[in-house]
This record gives C-alpha cells, structure tokens and sequence, in this order.
C-alpha cells in the first residue's frame, strides 16, 4: 500500500519508543506519603493497605533511609496521636507527633524535602476535620487552629505545608501567620479540590481518622462537580497557593486536566489509599500484573498533566524508573 503517514514506523524499537515518548515519568516528581504514630518500636502494617507502616519516631529513620536509596526525594507526614480532644490540640503542640517526627528526620536526613500534611481529623476526637458548633463544622472558628498547626510544623522543620481540611479561607489564613512569622519563602501545597471519595476508605483505618458521626460532604467535594474544581483552585491561589492538588488521582484525570490548563502553577495529584488497596487486592488475587498496572496508572496521572504525585508506590516506581521501566 502506499502510505505516506505510517504511525507503527515511531514504534518499532524500545529506545525509539523511548526517544519519542510525549509523557515522562521522574523519581524527582514524586511523594511518598509516611504515618508517624506517637510511642516506641513501633512499625505497625496497616492491614487495609499492605506494604504500608505506622512508624514511631525511633523506627521512622529506617524508612527514610530506604526510601532515600531507592531515590525518592519527598515525603508528606501524617501524625497519630497517642490522646485526641475536641481542640486538635495535638496538632499543633510544640511537641506533637509530626513536630518531634520533623525533628528527628531533618536530624538524621537533611537531604529529603518535608512535606506536612494541616488537617485536624487525626487529632479531633470526634475524627471531623475541624472546631464543631453542635453537630456542624465551624468554618472560621477553625481556620486559626489550621495556622496554627502550619505554623507548628515549620518551626520544628517542614519545608512544605499542605492543608487538606477544605475550609474555606485556609490558605489565607496560614499564608498569613506564616509570613508574620518570617516564614515567607515557606511554599503552601493545597489541597485545593479535594472530594468526598470512596476510595479514602483504608486511610481512615491507616491514621484512625474516621468521623465518629456524619460524613465531610459538608466541606469536600461533591463528586459530580468540575466546575466548582475551578472554583476552589482559583480562590486557593488568589489566596497564596504555590502548588494545586486534585485528590483523589484516577477516577480525576478530567480534573487534573482542566486545572493543569487553567492554571500556570505546578499541579499534585494524590493516588490515594483505596487506589493503592485496590491495586493490591487483585494483584494478590494474580487477577492483575500489579507493576504493569503501577506503571499505567501512574503514567495516566501525568498524562492527564501532574506535574507532582504522592503515590503509596513512590519506592516501586522509583525503582523502575532507575530501571528504565517506566519514565
């Protein structure tokens, strides 16, 4: 036949595939997110995600080491603490679980960037996300509490905040106290368009977050909205965002889409616990060749336009990319 536009001729050897590959994949783009449980010797797997720990902060160091050498650069922490009270006040004591957890690790591991994770359902006791009036979440009475607790965090050595709460006016509010503070080069990662999603279910069993009455569909996102994506990202950045994240990644890439081309800032997708748990069930069931549907996924997530990824599979994937698998 005489055909003059041939498309199989770009992919008949793997390193011409390569050259001429539209997405890449790097271990710099990655986060790796890591739960920090107050007490000692502790390095507890969390039975709805397998291959994920609870670490206190004697036994944090090994994990940081490893992911270190298998070269992922970041990390996000969540905290568990030991006593939760109606105030979250171990979100942002001077010595609560992330501020002795920063401590040690910028300690023992200067090299790897610190990300923090401003939220207060880990540390409420009744698991909602902020201060409560009755049974109902009290918007501005929580936004002091989440600057606060960033505050908190950068004292004792975060190099990155992100809060997750999805109050609205939060990023102004920690923008705020941070640059009163002298915290001006301090960057704000926001969970700027953050759903209320199924898929969160094994975090909540992870970081013994779940809320003891109701549900957050009050402050998250309903799942059917995209506009209002545009929305929450545009009023984040007005108020300081340097970085937007959409939450959770897969059942989302329209979402990452459009903000990557709303919005001139650097986009993060969370692929989240119950994606991770998913992935793992069937790959066990040997339904699924778990690093081939790794290394899709992941690649569909930057397709859409991350340019950022917290991923559960941050160690595999760097790994395969070291390996030329994917990238």
């Amino acid at each position: 036949m005489n055909l003059v536009q041939r498309p199989r001729r770009l992919r008949t050897q793997p390193t011409l595939r390569k050259m001429v590959r539209e997405t890449r994949v790097d271990s710099s783009s990655l986060i790796y997110p890591l739960f920090v449980k107050e007490g000692k010797n502790i390095t507890e797997e969390i039975s709805a995600m397998p291959g994920q720990y609870r670490y206190s902060v004697d036994t944090l160091p090994y994990e940081l080491e490893r992911l270190s050498k298998a070269g992922v650069g970041a990390v996000m922490l969540f905290g568990i603490p030991e006593k939760k009270d109606e105030l979250a006040s171990g979100a942002w004591a001077e010595n609560g679980i992330v501020q002795q957890a920063l401590q040690t690790a910028k300690r023992q591991f200067p090299d790897l960037y610190y990300i923090t994770d401003v939220c207060l359902c880990e540390y409420t006791s009744h698991g909602h996300c902020g201060m409560l009036c009755g049974d109902q979440v009290d918007n501005d009475r929580t936004l002091p509490v989440l600057a606060k607790t960033a505050l908190s965090h950068v004292q004792a050595g975060a190099d990155m905040v992100a809060p997750s709460d999805m109050m609205d006016g939060r990023v102004a509010a920690i923008r705020t106290l941070l640059d009163q503070n002298h915290y001006e080069n301090i960057p704000i990662l926001s969970y700027a368009v953050k759903y209320s999603s199924a898929f969160y279910g094994p975090f909540r069993e992870a970081a013994g977050s779940a809320p003891c009455f109701g549900d957050r569909k009050s402050y998250q996102m309903d799942y059917h909205n995209k506009k209002e994506a545009v929305k929450e990202a545009a009023l984040d950045l007005k108020e300081g965002a340097d970085i937007l994240m959409v939450k959770p990644a897969l059942s989302y890439l329209d979402v990452i889409k459009t903000v990557e081309e709303r919005f001139d800032v650097p986009v993060a997708a969370y692929s989240v616990s119950g994606e991770y748990a998913m992935i793992k069930a069937a790959a066990k069931n040997g339904w699924i060749d778990e690093e081939a549907v790794v290394c899709e996924t992941t690649a569909s997530v930057f397709r859409a336009g991350a340019d950022l990824l917290l991923t559960y599979y941050a160690k595999e994937l760097a790994q395969f990319i070291s390996e030329g698998r994917i990238g």
